[in-house]
Parts: structure tokens; C-alpha cells; sequence
């Protein structure tokens, strides 16, 4: 009886909500950019889901993986492709039917499009055309790993958002180089063929005490959000094979400031060396051969690389 119960209360609960919903604006000739979730079906926002119910088409990245989410909320309307090798026709053919006046969503496979996703192009050709553009918002991979990681926070929320790494070696590394100097938490994902060699690249640029946040498969059903030193991230992944497995969100921590008790300016000299080497060395090794260049004190240096 108590199920019955519940299930009557849910019912008119989810009725109340779609009314009020249906209350809303829902104008013609608009774009409606959809945050779809990244992996539990639960996550769909009551405004989504009136969205994609409401437009008369959807342009997805992917039909079919977006299919499965849409059957298991009922959503009926049509589909249309608009991936990154159709991107710009899609845009073309998204503009046409806003011109009659037609509702369009546009959704990414998971999370929010036109960010890491497909769809900016499309955005940018609406908004050219003079059509509106609405978010509805909704689940983030990015803000999710934030959430749990303990790398912001509200007097420092900063963040620095860097999508995929290159998948080339050299130019990775010389990517995450470039990122790993900022001074605020980088995000990144990475896939799992190429996770190993982008912690280790990231240990060598970085040094062993920085800190990395895993998060992977968020909203799913094995879940796991760890943070460990880059010395010891690639002994953590190794220590269970399933920890290498799924999506990944990764979370490079800012440095740790040092204390600055003897870390006075540096001569014009010295700054320039320490730049050359950095460009190719790691914090720690830089500190260490411009400590023997320059017989200025290798916690001096690496407390300067690490600020710089």
C-alpha cells in the first residue's frame, strides 16, 4: 500500500511540474541547446525533457546513442544528425526550419553541446542568422569531477577547462606543459588507450608531489573519484585494472605555494635560463641544472618555477 502511495504522490507531483512547465515560454524559430546526462538516465532535468518533447526535431551528434535515452522518456520527436562531419549543413538546415518557425534541440550524446562536444557551429550560424539560442542546462562531467574533487572552493573557484589532450606524444606533452603552469585547477579528459601516458607525462612536467584528481565513469554505476599525488598515480591505476577502465575526467591541481623565505627575485639571467629549460624539463629537473648553472639555491629556483 505504502508503493501505491508513493506512486500516486509521484504522479501528481510530475503533473503539478509539467503544468507549471507548460506555462512557461517556449518561443518558435528557437534554438534550444540541451544538457543531456552523462551517464545516469535519472539526471535529465524536468526542463529538458519538456524541451525535447516540445521541439519539432532534434539534431543529435549521435542518433542512436541518443535514441536509448529518449525511448526511456517516452520523447517521440524526430531526429536529425549534426555531428562534426556535418556540422555545417546541419547548421544550414537548422537555420531553414527556424525560418518557418520551428522549435529545434540540439543535443550532444552527454553532458552539455557546443563545448567539448559538437554544436558551437551550429550556435554561432543561428545566432548569425538572428535566431534565438536558449540553454537548459543540466549535467557537466566537468563540474561534476569539480564537485568532488576539493579543487576549487568559494574563495578560489577558479578553474581552467582544457578538453582532450593531443594524442601525439610530443605535441601532449608540450600541451600539457602550457596548461600545467596556470596557477588554477585544469580540467582535461582522457581517454582510457592513452590515460597511462598522460599521467606519466604529467609526473615529468609537473613533479611528484602535485596533485591529480581521477574521476571516472561520474553518475554511473562504478563511480570512482580519487585524488593522489602524481608520484603515486600511475602505481594507483595500476593497483587495480579496473581503475583504468571507462570515461575520464582528469583534475590537475594547482602547485602548492612554498614558503617564500628566501625565494628573492632572480637576476634577468637566470630568469631566462630557467625559462629555456623549462621548455623542455620538468619543474624539479629545471631547478636542479639551473641550481648548478647558477649556484642559486634549487629550492629558490623550484619555488620560483612552481609560482611562475
Amino acid at each position: 500500500m505504502t508503493d501505491v502511495v508513493g506512486f500516486e504522490e509521484l504522479r501528481e507531483t510530475w503533473k503539478r511540474l509539467a503544468e507549471r512547465m507548460a506555462e512557461q515560454s517556449w518561443p518558435e524559430g528557437c534554438l534550444y541547446v540541451v544538457a543531456t546526462p552523462i551517464g545516469n538516465l535519472g539526471d535529465l532535468g524536468l526542463r529538458a525533457w519538456q524541451a525535447l518533447l516540445r521541439c519539432d526535431a532534434i539534431a543529435a551528434e549521435d542518433t542512436r546513442t541518443s535514441r536509448a535515452l529518449l525511448d526511456a522518456w517516452g520523447v517521440r520527436t524526430p531526429l536529425m544528425a549534426a555531428h562534426r562531419h556535418n556540422e555545417n549543413q546541419a547548421a544550414q538546415a537548422i537555420v531553414e526550419r527556424l525560418a518557418g518557425g520551428a522549435r529545434i534541440a540540439l543535443i550532444s550524446d552527454a553532458g552539455a553541446p557546443a563545448i567539448s562536444d559538437p554544436g558551437a557551429r551550429i550556435v554561432r550560424r543561428v545566432l548569425e542568422a538572428g535566431y534565438r539560442v536558449t540553454p537548459i542546462p543540466g549535467p557537466s562531467a566537468v563540474i561534476a569531477a569539480l564537485m568532488a574533487s576539493g579543487a576549487t572552493s568559494d574563495e578560489s573557484p577558479g578553474y581552467a577547462f582544457a578538453g582532450f589532450p593531443p594524442p601525439k606524444a610530443m605535441a601532449r606533452r608540450k600541451w600539457l606543459r602550457a596548461w600545467a603552469r596556470l596557477d588554477v585547477p585544469v580540467v582535461m579528459f582522457e581517454s582510457p588507450h592513452r590515460l597511462g601516458a598522460s599521467v606519466e607525462d604529467l609526473a615529468t612536467i609537473c613533479g611528484a608531489d602535485r596533485r591529480l584528481t581521477f574521476a571516472r565513469e561520474l553518475s554511473k554505476r562504478f563511480e570512482q573519484i580519487q585524488t593522489v599525488s602524481l608520484g603515486d598515480a600511475r602505481a594507483w591505476l595500476e593497483d587495480d585494472p579496473h581503475r583504468s577502465q571507462g570515461e575520464f575526467v582528469l583534475i590537475l591541481h594547482p602547485a602548492q605555494a612554498l614558503a617564500e623565505d628566501g625565494d628573492g627575485d632572480l637576476a634577468p639571467e637566470h630568469i631566462r635560463l630557467m625559462e629555456a629549460l623549462l621548455e623542455g624539463l620538468s619543474v624539479r629537473d629545471a631547478a636542479r641544472i639551473g641550481a648548478r648553472a647558477t649556484g642559486v639555491a634549487r629550492e629558490t629556483l623550484y619555488a620560483w618555477a612552481l609560482r611562475r
